[in-house]
């Protein structure tokens, strides 16, 4: 490899940058031509079995799935073992699964442009590649037995792993044929199978293949890392997001036993012990002096109060071009007439409070690089990291581990935690492991939030009550602000769920813009990202303008997705409906919501039993109907119905993160309240039969439940929803 190139990564390039400088370092002999993706890869292994880089036989018959998704307990490694071991009609009792090494060129996700986990693509991304993996190794064994019998490919079947020949009814297993399949030549389109020819797929024999590791305590996370020499450190970051260290007095922590050194880092000051204890204990004696003169110093009521004024138009944007048409047809006509419906909604910044909080191991000499962790984006901690170490993206290698959780929080654009595991590593340098911990505290204030954002809404309707103009404003920060490839004008995260609703399609004028305000505190993508705040703005108006036009709230919808033509709203809204018994009383002392929401390709109703108690929502049984293509695992699509029902319900009630003059108040568990298992509600969930490629499952669920519980207590009586969380505590 041409040696220039090694210059690469310190650049601070972009990707689509790289791909400039790297033509230009090399002459263009080496990388014109190349994606994105084959830059990044640079120095990357590409050294991969017979039967390529998704699928591994083993002698005694084993089936390998190598997984480019991260495992952090959204059961995804189910679903992707499933597909292959259904068009290799492998035993699925002698299938597992490993993680990847990091390659973006081989491993990249085509949803997400890098090698990573998100938007909830796993199945979605990999269903067509998995599949033909999966057959051409099939097809690989056939041609294999057909060889050695010296029988017609044709006349050869394939079952739980046996192969067999029709005629003579010889068998063997895949242990007995690996070594002469390796030898075939893969085919480049194989045959796959008719749907309905599935045995596995779509049933609940599709188990999760990480139960027993975990429940055995032998799955590996990062905290279970112990390296011979390894150090530990712990970081004192600011109390203000912006600042940065004026001075240190670092007496104290060295003399605490155990810490071997005391140092600034870009983002803090660095404690670097023989263990966890010390590190802490070495952190805690710190004297730290900040310089806030560009920290975020405001309160969050002021910065609501802010995106209040902008929204009314109180006060001007500095960028006068600064609001953004998500959706214009008839522009200030929705501004006329005498409103049905003008309301403003609030919703706070959200902590992501995984149940792991954020760890990296890192190993780093002279520009060589190891990344030990769950790695949600392995690119981008590769991108990140070799900026800190002068080397090749493809030269950092990353072990990728499980996960305890994420919600988002493991990716973004600057693998925050994980540079900073890089800066420390590299500063102890002579390829001394370091681990590098957060505890609960420090992955609470130390940043990453769901934006917190601002809505206003203006309806005005026709002689039906439907919706006949719609005006809407969003206040937001930009979660793509940063982005490699640069920050959009209109950063859809911000208006995704309300761009495209088909509420907004069935009415004949709408006026809806975006505006992404500057606020120095770091936010990124949260469970579900845009849809936790535009499901329950679309789905609490919508019955608020139900109630005012005197019908009943599914009825209503009805109407509006006959007008969008929104067939699988409709669908899933029947089905959900059907379920919950809508239309018949529901049980003594509780009442109804419904809510109808879009996301990640997948459609989600829910029907929400709600009663007060002691003013508070309690939620009893939720009904889920859900339209996500074709169902790989039914039991893991439950379970994230679950999951995500809980974790929005969750937010929903309590979920808050506040700023005082700029520092976050909320620390741990008992100031960040989360649902407790005596609230959860018991889902049900129900499948609209379907014959499209699988969409999303892990996030759709989550923003659903909100709304539903809204438009219950608007249905017994109680004042609309205007702000979350419902607990104002």
């Amino acid at each position: 490899m041409n040696k220039p190139l090694n210059r690469l990564a310190s650049t601070g390039a972009t990707r689509r940058e790289a791909l400039v400088i790297g033509a230009t370092l090399t002459g263009g002999a080496l990388v014109v031509g190349c994606s994105p993706a084959d830059i990044l890869a640079l120095g990357a292994p590409h050294d991969f079995g017979a039967f390529g880089p998704f699928v591994k036989v083993a002698p005694d018959g084993i089936v390998t799935v190598v997984s480019k998704h991260i495992e952090f307990g959204q059961g995804n490694h189910a679903g992707l073992a499933a597909i292959v071991a259904e068009e290799l009609d492998a035993d699925w009792d002698k299938v597992k699964v490993e993680f990847a090494p990091a390659n973006a060129k081989v491993y990249s996700n085509s949803l997400m442009g890098v090698q990573g986990t998100g938007g909830s693509s796993a199945i979605a991304n990999s269903w067509a590649q998995l599949r033909t993996a999966g057959a051409a190794t099939r097809a690989m064994f056939v041609q294999a037995a057909a060889t050695r019998w010296n029988a017609p490919a044709g006349q050869i079947t394939v079952a739980n792993g046996v192969v067999t020949h029709a005629g003579s009814g010889k068998q063997a297993r895949f242990g007995d044929l690996v070594a002469d399949a390796a030898k075939v030549k893969p085919p480049q389109t194989p045959v796959l199978k008719d749907p309905k020819s599935f045995t596995l797929i779509g049933t609940d024999k599709v188990r999760r293949k990480d139960s027993v590791l975990k429940s055995t305590g032998t799955a590996p996370y990062t905290q279970d890392v112990h390296l011979p020499n390894m150090l530990t450190a712990m970081v004192a970051h600011p109390p203000k997001f912006g600042a940065t260290v004026a001075s240190v007095d670092d007496a104290a922590a060295r003399k605490v036993a155990g810490v071997v050194d005391v140092f600034q880092v870009p983002n803090g000051v660095a404690v670097v012990a023989n263990n966890t204890w010390a590190a802490r204990q070495g952190r805690d004696a710190l004297k730290v002096k900040w310089d806030f003169a560009k920290a975020e110093k405001r309160s969050t009521d002021q910065i609501r109060k802010s995106y209040a004024d902008l929204a009314a138009g109180k006060i001007q944007p500095q960028d006068k071009a600064a609001w953004q048409a998500f959706d214009a047809r008839g522009g200030a006509q929705a501004s006329g007439g005498t409103a049905a419906i003008e309301t403003t909604y609030d919703f706070p910044y959200l902590a992501h409070a995984a149940m792991e909080p954020l760890n990296c191991v890192a190993i780093v000499k002279g520009q060589s690089c190891k990344l030990i962790h769950g790695s949600q984006s392995p690119t981008l901690d590769q991108l990140n990291a070799a900026k800190v170490v002068g080397n090749l993206p493809g030269n950092i290698e990353v072990e990728t581990l499980y996960a305890g959780g994420s919600f988002g929080r493991r990716t973004n654009f600057q693998s925050d935690y994980v540079a900073e595991a890089v800066h420390i590593a590299k500063h102890v340098g002579g390829g001394r492991p370091v681990k590098l911990v957060w505890t609960r505290e420090d992955d609470m204030r130390a940043g990453y939030y769901r934006p917190m954002v601002h809505h206003a809404v203006r309806i005005t309707t026709d002689a039906d009550g439907m919706p006949a103009a719609w005006r809407h404003r969003i206040v937001s920060q930009s979660i793509m602000k940063g982005s490699p490839m640069g920050t959009p004008k209109i950063d859809d995260t911000s208006v995704e769920g309300a761009k495209g609703s088909p509420y907004l399609k069935a009415t004949p004028v709408v006026d809806g813009q975006v505006i992404n305000a500057e606020v120095g505190v770091p936010v990124l993508w949260w469970r579900s990202v845009g849809a936790t705040h535009t499901a329950f703005v679309m789905e609490h108006t919508i019955d608020q303008l139900a109630k005012k036009a005197g019908k009943d709230p599914v009825e209503y919808r009805r109407a509006l997705y006959a007008k969008a033509g929104a067939n699988r709203h409709l669908a899933v809204l029947n089905l959900a409906a059907e379920k919950a018994g809508w239309g018949s009383p529901a049980p003594a002392g509780w009442t109804r919501g419904v809510a109808v929401h879009e996301s990640f390709g997948s459609v989600v109703a829910q029907v929400a039993e709600v009663k007060l108690e002691n003013g508070v929502p309690k939620v009893g049984r939720v009904v889920t109907a859900i339209d996500c293509g074709t169902v790989i695992a039914p039991d893991q699509v439950k379970a994230q119905m679950e999951g995500g029902t809980c974790l929005g319900l969750s937010a929903a009630l309590y979920g808050k993160i506040e700023l005082k003059d700029g520092e976050v108040q909320q620390a741990n568990f008992d100031g960040y309240r989360v649902l407790r298992n005596s609230e959860a509600p018991t889902v049900e969930t129900y499948f609209v039969a379907s014959a499209n490629p699988p969409s999303g499952v892990g996030e759709p669920g989550t923003p659903v439940i909100a709304p539903a519980v809204a438009n219950a207590l608007l249905a017994m009586g109680q004042p609309a929803t205007t702000s979350l969380p419902f607990v104002k505590t």
